[in-house]
């Protein structure tokens, strides 16, 4: 039972030391993004800003912790999170391709 409690600890010590996903690129897809402002609403580091015409672009990009809350909300699929995962599957990343 002290065994098992110990590994319990070692994994949770081991998730909160969990490396940040680093971003490469924000990409907003202008042709499809309609302006409607859910990723901005839904960034929670200001990363993403609305220009004159109401499109999203990148403003903070050195914010941006990988949430993918802006990707994973766009309802026109017009915003792609670049992490260096995703660039490099043999990192354990998603190949996108």
């Amino acid at each position: 039972m002290v065994k098992e409690s110990s590994k319990t600890k070692q994994g949770k010590s081991a998730v909160s030391s969990k490396k940040r996903r680093k971003v490469v690129a924000i990409d907003v897809f202008k042709a499809w993004c309609k302006g409607c402002g859910i990723c901005v609403a839904f960034c929670p580091q200001e990363v993403l800003a609305q220009d004159e015409q109401g499109q999203a672009y990148p403003k903070n990009l050195e914010a941006c912790i990988a949430c993918m809350q802006c990707e994973l909300r766009c309802p026109d699929f017009a915003i792609t999170i670049l992490t260096e995962e995703r660039l490099n599957p043999a990192t354990g990343g998603v190949s996108h391709g």
